[in-house]
């Protein structure tokens, strides 16, 4: 059992395999995390408002309610990461999971240590490096940034970002005019060093985009510089 501590990050673990789900749990609790068992889809809401939990790790096929919309559901209200497990390997699972609002996705079978450092990643994911850390709001034309509150507003509409999309804006803000290559995008985002497949940024930076009315096809607000990464054009928010 684990202590008592409030340090102690409580972990929501949705997966129907029981037999899987208890050997992830014994894992996960041998790490120091305070672990509950889920193994429905349509009783997940109910049980993240009994727990609060810091993080969801969630499979895509479940009873009752399938992963991705359990995501869609809790993305309203639910501002913690969710790490989805999927025992498919095409490109459609992993854009789909990401564009509803997952933070990462981890393919099964997984070896526990990957789950464990994917889970700390989505954990550190507060901790960005930036210029702007003391200050903690970015003013930019009609766009406000506040990393407190971890609220973003365009024009005085405010814009619903998940966890890793607010922390992808606030790191290319913060770094307004400057090129953010995507290894840094990576280790700095994500948590883990960009391997040339993962297309997570990518998704990201299209959602960015549309909720943040740049054009995906020109866009002018966050630019791709082939060959190079990501720039946020600071004059172009007004």
């Amino acid at each position: 059992m684990p202590d008592s501590n409030s340090n102690v990050k409580k972990i929501l673990l949705v997966e129907d395999d029981r037999q899987l789900s208890d050997l992830v749990t014994d894992f996960l609790t041998n790490e120091g995390f305070h672990v509950k068992q889920e193994y429905r889809g349509d009783t997940v809401a109910k049980r993240v408002k009994l727990f609060s939990p810091d993080i969801i790790i969630l499979d895509v096929m479940l009873p009752g309610k399938d992963g991705f919309g359990v995501c869609r559901d809790l993305r309203p209200e639910f501002t913690g990461p969710i790490l989805m497990l999927t025992a498919k390997s095409t490109d459609f699972d992993q854009v789909l999971g990401l564009e509803i609002g997952a933070d990462d996705y981890v393919i099964k079978p997984v070896e526990p240590r990957v789950l464990l450092a994917r889970v700390n990643a989505l954990l550190r994911r507060g901790d960005l490096p930036n210029q702007n850390e003391d200050k903690g709001e970015i003013n930019c034309g009609g766009l406000f940034i506040s990393k407190a509150s971890r609220k973003v507003t365009l024009q005085g509409e405010n814009i619903d970002l998940t966890s890793q999309e607010f922390d992808l804006l606030w790191l290319l803000a913060s770094k307004s005019g400057e090129v953010q290559n995507r290894d840094y995008i990576y280790k700095a985002v994500i948590g883990r060093e960009y391997d040339g497949l993962d297309r997570s940024v990518d998704v990201r930076i299209s959602r960015l985009r549309k909720k943040l009315h740049d054009s995906t096809e020109t866009p002018f607000r966050i630019k791709t510089i082939w060959g190079q990464g990501y720039l946020f054009v600071p004059d172009a928010w007004s």
